[in-house]
């Protein structure tokens, strides 16, 4: 590695992940000043030279998304303009994910405009996690690394949790492909819960596929946000006779009253990741485990940078 030209710098969203991953690397966080006028306008400086450096920009796009979106796009537009060789937009949760088709009349694909705008700005690669849909990849002309964080979640089942009763289980028929690559790491049978969604955020769990009698079940997403679904799962697979519920999940949205209607559960325990930070009230529930993915964040910037291949990284 040429720490020298490796720059890491950081917006608002998320500086204690950024912190983490510049010491995975061995290098000081990079100086940049992103900050409001009094009218709520944004404000970026980068403090250091960039000038022909391999600068990588980490922010989530958690909530407030279009402040920390908004911040990502001026902070790769100033180190554009101020002649970073290659800026790659690191962004552990992307926003917008979720809106990424026209699945009704007159609705924008949010998704593919965030892409648009990222690359426009002047980044050059992307590198993320647990995208909502893999296929929003494809949104982009620049080079995009799609990590996972399984390793880190089944490398802390496997010393963490007796697997001999384990079952994974998909709260929707879409996470399948996600539950069912836990579920063969960790040797583990498989369940489906078949949900129909009435209403956005509202959902009502209708048949469990599979048998999850005796099991200790361990539900599988790349993110919570109400945690409606979740708890409704839940229900479901305790009333099937299950033995217990655990969940992970990558991102940590948890909007609304997902933290009261998780303390308020039968849930065993949910396991994130720290993509997005959390809430104070999230962080002082006793059901809620974060788990780092600086390490993982760390040896895809390092691969980057050295040109090496990140294929390792991927399940």
């Amino acid at each position: 590695m040429r720490p020298e030209r490796l720059k890491i710098l950081a917006g608002n969203s998320n500086p204690v992940l950024a912190c983490a991953i510049a010491r995975e690397l061995g290098v000081e966080l990079g100086g940049a000043t992103v900050k409001s006028f009094s009218d709520g306008e944004i404000w970026v400086q980068i403090e250091e030279n960039v000038r022909g450096n391999d600068v990588f920009v980490i922010q989530s796009t958690c909530t407030p998304a279009d402040r920390h979106l908004l911040e990502l796009i001026l902070m790769i537009d100033a180190l554009k303009r101020a002649s970073g060789d290659r800026i790659t937009a690191v962004i552990p949760y992307y926003g917008y994910a979720r809106q990424d088709r026209k699945d009704r009349s007159r609705v924008p694909i949010s998704a593919k405009v965030v892409a648009s705008m990222l690359e426009r700005a002047g980044a050059d690669r992307v590198l993320t996690l647990d995208l909502h849909a893999a296929q929003i990849q494809g949104f982009f002309d620049v080079p995009v690394d799609h990590l996972f964080s399984a390793p880190v979640m089944i490398e802390h089942f496997r010393n963490n949790v007796d697997l001999s009763n384990m079952l994974v289980v998909s709260p929707d028929a879409g996470g399948v492909e996600r539950a069912r690559a836990f579920a063969k790491r960790l040797e583990a049978p498989l369940a489906i819960i078949d949900k129909r969604r009435d209403a956005p955020n509202v959902t009502e769990v209708m048949n469990i596929i599979g048998e999850v009698e005796g099991f200790d079940c361990l539900v599988v997403d790349d993110l919570i946000d109400t945690a409606g679904t979740l708890v409704k799962a839940t229900e479901a697979l305790l009333n099937a006779g299950a033995k217990s519920v655990t969940a992970c999940a990558t991102h940590a949205v948890l909007s609304g009253p997902a933290v009261e209607r998780i303390t308020n559960s039968r849930l065993k325990e949910v396991v994130f990741s720290d993509s997005i930070p959390l809430r104070p009230e999230a962080a002082a529930c006793g059901k809620i485990r974060v788990l780092s993915v600086a390490r993982l964040l760390a040896r895809a910037i390092q691969s980057i940078h050295e040109e090496t291949s990140v294929s390792s990284l991927f399940v």
